[in-house]
């Protein structure tokens, strides 16, 4: 088993909304432009943020989520980027202690540097109360230091800075709308969504030079993970996966892993083609159809494609977004409603408020796979699921899981690394 070095930090924070996706991404941007290669991932199940962090980096980001994937899967992915990169940045999930399994046990497990970002609106003193605890909760944690975030003035900065006790500063930056990033309700938007993106990942970078930021990771060692054969169980096979601004939330390690098991991806657009390609399989994944509603109805040719395909008894697999693309009809929060393919008796309506969230696994012919849910849409159905999902929180809601011949649908986002054979088997006839 070999070891590689490499620079890294997890960047965290207290709690959600401190900017820790602006700075990564400005960091990203500002060690890049310095002839730096940066890998970047992102702790958690998110699909949203990855989005920022590819473009601010120009390369590929992958979860890495110890409940979903495994510490080995983890370790793997570590050690691959440790390889290839002069440093690794990862943006971790809400805050640093929150979760099932949380961005500190990540950090401590592979001993991974933290520096945590606080967002410094209208404190003082407290900023040092608030560093200490984070830093002192853990004792197996490497703490590397604090960025302020949303300064008022060098003078509120010094403050700041006095507060900390001897806690490293390794950076302030000033509070500044030109380089915040706009959010929607399952977090921020998708990155081809913010048109000024760019402008303002190069805002936020711009801080660091202008205060002479010149911080150095300490290497980590990343030692290389257990070897594990993929089996090609997809081998020839064609699947035609659902790629659009209303379909794009899937994992890379998921295609990745349908690829490395044989089977050749098409990409294709439900809003914009007439037809699928000649495939074996269909992969809907999850995004935002609700924000596509008219387009989506509209593209009867595509409607008529998928059905021939699932009348063919070839497999279909649908997550969330996905899922309510084949119902009778879907509604956004405003009540305005459109037809959908109606390949799934029912009807689902986007709510106000989130109807479900966290890490999920389901057990079914194929065994345990693991993956999440976060979701405001409600559906009403009289379809009798074949299964019900378990939430990894003590009070956690499940999912329903439908099957209707070959055609499997949920609102979770199945994470396939979890059970590669299991995964594999949902595109199987």
């Amino acid at each position: 088993m070999t070891t590689k070095y490499c620079p890294a930090l997890l960047i965290s924070a207290p709690a959600s909304g401190q900017g820790k996706t602006t700075i990564t991404s400005a960091l990203a941007r500002f060690y890049t432009e310095r002839g730096k290669k940066v890998r970047i991932f992102k702790t958690g199940p998110d699909f949203l943020d990855p989005m920022i962090l590819e473009q601010a980096s120009g390369l590929p980001v992958y979860q890495l989520d110890l409940w979903m994937g495994g510490e080995e899967h983890c370790r793997q992915l570590l050690y691959q980027a440790a390889g290839e990169a002069d440093l690794i940045l990862i943006e971790g999930v809400m805050g640093l202690f929150d979760g099932t399994t949380s961005s500190a046990d990540l950090a401590a497990l592979f001993g991974i540097p933290v520096v945590v970002i606080i967002d410094a609106t209208a404190m003082a003193q407290t900023f040092g109360a608030i560093a200490y605890g984070l830093a002192n909760y853990r004792e197996n944690l490497r703490f590397a230091g604090v960025i302020a975030n949303r300064v008022a003035s060098p003078g509120h900065g010094d403050m700041l800075a006095e507060s900390l006790n001897g806690i490293p500063y390794i950076a302030a930056l000033p509070r500044d709308p030109d380089c915040e990033l706009p959010s929607r309700h399952l977090g921020l938007v998708q990155a081809e969504e913010i048109k000024d993106l760019n402008h303002r990942i190069d805002v936020a970078k711009q801080h660091f030079i202008d205060a002479n930021f010149d911080y150095q990771a300490a290497a980590v060692a990343f030692k290389q993970a257990e070897e594990f054969a993929v089996p090609s169980l997809l081998k020839g096979q064609r699947i035609a996966v659902a790629r659009d601004s209303a379909f794009a939330f899937v994992y890379k390690a998921n295609l990745e892993l349908l690829k490395d098991m044989g089977a050749e991806i098409f990409n294709f657009s439900p809003l914009h083609d007439n037809g699928l390609p000649e495939v074996d399989s269909i992969y809907l994944p999850g995004g935002y159809p609700e924000l596509h509603l008219e387009a989506l109805a509209k593209n009867t040719t595509m409607h008529e494609a998928i059905k021939k395909h699932q009348q063919q008894g070839k497999p279909i697999v649908a997550e969330c977004g996905g899922m309510l693309y084949l119902l009778e009809s879907l509604t956004d929060k405003d009540g305005y409603s459109q037809n959908m393919l109606g390949l799934l008796k029912g009807h689902a309506k986007m709510q106000q408020r989130l109807a479900n969230l966290g890490m999920h696994s389901i057990e079914l012919d194929e065994a345990e796979i693991r993956g999440h849910t976060f979701h405001h849409s409600t559906l009403e159905t009289n379809l009798t699921p074949v299964a019900v999902s378990k939430s990894s929180r003590k009070r956690g809601k499940g999912e329903a899981v439908y099957r209707q011949g070959n055609l499997h649908a949920s609102y979770l986002h199945l994470y396939f690394p979890s059970n590669p054979e299991a995964s594999a088997a949902l595109f199987m006839v």
